[in-house]
């Protein structure tokens, strides 16, 4: 059984307009429509964040438009 090998490259979290997260490579130049959200670490630490913080996986457009119809 071959071992698994873990990937030390340094990953960030980042972020869309929408507020969905992802994970990209830390010495990479981001894709066009994601920014920075200011966590860094491996790829595990990173991904432990987002579940952390992304308890709601509606786009905000979405969600913005469920506010307006429930106030309307």
């Amino acid at each position: 059984m071959a071992e698994e090998q873990t990937d030390a490259r340094p990953y960030r979290v980042v972020l869309n307009d929408e507020e969905q997260y992802s994970i990209w490579w830390a010495d990479r130049e981001l894709p066009a429509g994601w920014r920075a959200e200011g966590t860094e670490g491996t790829r595990e630490e990173c991904l432990e964040h987002i579940g952390a913080v992304w308890t709601d996986m509606r786009p905000l457009s979405l969600r913005r438009r469920m506010e307006q119809e429930a106030a309307g």
